[in-house]
């Protein structure tokens, strides 16, 4: 398209013995440089007898030659506006330039009132040429304005053609402008608008500039300058705040620039974005590695619009030693002590080795773990830990009926289905006749017996275990996607055990017996196939779906969860067996009760009101040889909160919902209500052995109850009290973590 060139300057000659000349630069190929100024610049003003005088840009100067320019006064007769004869917008061009000049017919006017109308019609943004020719009269002067009305608007140009600007963009902002008389005043708020979209997504170092040029076919032609990153660099401070060290050589640091980096969506030849880079930074602060991260940007010189990022970090301690006494329902009283790094070898890997001793057993184990596996653009994390620990298992104890105790040795006499003689061989409590269990066998053939020490039955766990987990987001790290998957496998030995390592493999319930005898349904197989050793060979893969809003402090959206484990044989002693399970929560933001005074903000405050209606439902099923330890327990703080842990059910089928309203109440503390559900679905006849029955568990029931929390950095402290089935019967809970 041909290009409006520049104009030539105009001049002015009021005939008779006055005489003015103006010399006017107009807009043309370098509008661009007009639209910021208020007032059109005289560069030289030419006199009656031709000769030029410069004017000074000092202002006395300019003050003297107004002064002598306000002396000569010119009548004006009439004023005629032409050049806009069948222009689609005559009637409103018109009207707006008789509107801008402040001469009217039988006024007397100087050469500077003159430049003042000239600068008001320039400034209405509707023209890009002006000329005025005076013409003597009987009357007086008749001033003819001419005018060149700026053409119709009809699209722009953006340069260079790969900016992020997209046509519907430049559509939404410029629509009401198409078609019409371009306005440079409205173009220029429109380019502001323009600055204002890159702006509020973040490009702070974008410039649009122009415009550049503007065809005769009414399209404007508009530069853009994004502003790019030339490069990204590290540099590492110590605590002082100095990159050098005192021995003049920069400080090292320990973690490597790769883990770094791939934490950057911001890249060396990318767009820079301010928003993009506070998110880096705070994934940064996420890896839990460095205590302060400072910010520069340095301009690239001789390169517009380029910069150089300078990451200044400042590392922190990632090794710990940490103990304490604790309580849980599954261990008691307990004691712990934890070595941790979380930055080993500099490459983020977290390791932990663990020792806990308890009321009712105790652990070590190690874990290592990558939060991103080097190189792999889907972001898969790896956990994997070895362990050994011994523990009373939950299935077979009961707060309120006793527990099922270790028993060596078990002979089940055919017929003898009503009862079984107990005899504790080598025990003061029973002075049988027999000084073993094979003599008790061959004396009497119909009667059962074992050989019984009265130890609570422990099970000994050695093994490891790994898993990969994935978010599902299409290979882009920085994607946040809902869905993610784990694949893993686990490997344990199981051992049952009495205090004194002496192996158990059967049990029998300690309030079964008396007068040494007890039924034979009152003996259970610890272990799978009875036997004093259990293999366990599983693989394990989970699906989740999470669209909570805060993973800690949930208050709307909803988190899916479906988790099979498949475990092989690998002997006679090897069970083979699935244990699937599914969950689904859902958080509802209501505002019930305000409290909180940020569910009750004034004007100009911001609502801060974490209250919800939150729901949660959980089945599980196991089908196959099931060993009794790998049953599913129901009731606890993470189940029904009116039972202690596993005291309502040992169950290879459960279903269990909850209902909790949580409300803020003041500052970081909250409080919640609710009420819980489960049920074994009559199945704990199925476990092997039948623990739960054994000990009395109800295998379904209701709790209801409430509690306070107090926020922390680790998440919400929690402390609830739940009543069982609204009765007298109450329980204590303590824990970090909201139920789900």
């Amino acid at each position: 398209m041909a290009e409006i060139s520049n104009f030539s300057p105009m001049k002015l000659f009021l005939k008779g013995s006055y005489c003015l000349a103006l010399t006017l630069p107009l807009i043309g190929g370098a509008a661009s440089s007009q639209i910021q100024r208020n007032n059109i610049d005289i560069d030289k003003l030419l006199l009656e007898d031709g000769n030029e005088i410069e004017i000074a840009d000092s202002k006395k100067k300019e003050r003297t030659q107004e002064n002598k320019t306000e002396e000569k006064l010119v009548f004006i007769s009439e004023v005629i506006i032409t050049g806009l004869e069948n222009h689609p917008d005559e009637g409103r061009l018109r009207t707006e330039a008789y509107d801008a000049m402040s001469i009217k017919p039988g006024a007397r006017v100087s050469r500077l009132e003159l430049k003042r109308d000239l600068n008001a019609l320039y400034a209405t943004g509707w023209f890009s040429g002006l000329a005025i020719e005076p013409e003597d009269t009987a009357l007086g002067v008749r001033l003819v304005v001419k005018v060149k009305p700026n053409p119709v608007f009809k699209g722009v140009d953006i340069v260079p053609q790969n900016a992020l600007l997209t046509d519907k963009t430049i559509k939404d902002i410029f629509s009401t402008d198409f078609g019409k008389t371009l306005n440079l005043n409205s173009l220029n708020l429109r380019i502001n608008k323009l600055k204002g979209w890159y702006s509020e997504r973040g490009y702070s170092l974008a410039r649009i500039s122009g415009p550049n040029r503007i065809t005769p076919d009414g399209i404007v032609q508009l530069n853009v300058q994004e502003g790019t990153i030339s490069d990204i660099e590290f540099v590492f401070i110590n605590d002082e705040g100095n990159s050098i060290n005192d021995n003049g050589k920069p400080v090292k640091g320990k973690t490597q620039d790769w883990v770094i980096s791939r934490q950057l969506l911001s890249r060396p030849g990318a767009r820079f974005n301010r928003k993009i880079l506070e998110q880096d930074i705070k994934r940064l602060y996420g890896l839990g590695l460095f205590s302060d991260i400072k910010v520069t940007l340095k301009p690239v010189p001789g390169e517009a619009g380029k910069v150089k990022i300078v990451l200044g970090i400042i590392e922190q301690k990632t090794g710990t030693l940490t103990g304490g006494l604790g309580y849980s329902g599954a261990q008691g009283v307990f004691g712990s002590v934890n070595l941790q790094e979380k930055n080993l070898m500099g490459r983020s890997w977290s390791t932990g080795l663990d020792f806990n001793y308890g009321e009712y057993g105790a652990l070590i184990s190690f874990s290592l773990s990558d939060p991103w596996i080097k190189g792999d653009k889907h972001k898969t994390s790896f956990r994997s830990s070895v362990f050994i620990s011994r523990e009373l298992p939950q299935e077979f104890r009961s707060a309120d009926n006793g527990k099922i105790v270790g028993v060596q040795d078990y002979y089940s006499a055919p017929g003898s289905t009503s009862s079984s003689l107990v005899y504790d061989i080598g025990s003061t409590q029973s002075n049988g006749p027999y000084t073993s269990l094979l003599a008790a066998k061959t004396d009497d053939s119909n009667v059962s017996w074992f050989d019984y020490k009265g130890d609570s039955v422990l099970l000994q766990r050695a093994g490891g275990r790994f898993s990969f987990a994935r978010p599902l987001n299409r290979g882009n790290p920085f994607k946040k996607s809902p869905w993610s998957i784990l694949f893993g496998m686990d490997f344990q030995q199981i051992k049952p055990l009495d205090y004194s390592a002496e192996s158990r493999p059967y049990g029998v319930l300690n309030t079964a017996y008396s007068n040494s005898s007890a039924q034979n349904s009152k003996v259970v197989c610890v272990a799978f196939n009875c036997a004093s050793e259990n293999t366990l060979i599983g693989f394990k893969g989970a699906v989740n779906y999470n669209k909570l809003n805060d993973s800690r402090n949930p208050t709307s959206g909803h988190l899916a969860q479906v988790k099979s484990e498949q475990y092989v044989s690998v002997g006679d002693n090897s069970p083979t067996f699935n244990r699937a399970r599914a969950s689904f929560s859902k958080f509802i933001p209501v505002n019930l009760l305000k409290i909180h005074k940020g569910c009750r903000p004034k004007d100009g405050e911001k609502y801060s009101c974490s209250q919800a209606i939150g729901f949660q439902f959980k089945a599980g099923s196991i089908v196959g040889e099931l060993p009794p330890y790998e049953a599913f327990c129901i009731g606890g703080p993470k189940s029904i909160r009116g039972w202690r842990s596993c005291d309502l059910g040992v169950a290879r089928h459960y279903g269990e919902a909850s209902a909790e309203y949580r409300v803020p109440i003041w500052r970081m503390i909250s409080g919640n209500l609710f009420v819980d559900a489960g049920t074994d679905f009559n199945s704990q006849k199925d476990v092997p052995g039948n623990p739960g029955e054994l000990l009395g568990k109800d295998g379904s029931g209701y709790s209801v109850g409430s509690g306070l929390s107090v926020n922390t950095p680790v998440g919400p402290l929690r402390i609830e009290v739940a009543s069982k089935e609204l009765t007298r019967d109450v329980r204590y809970n303590i824990g970090f973590g909201w139920k789900f």
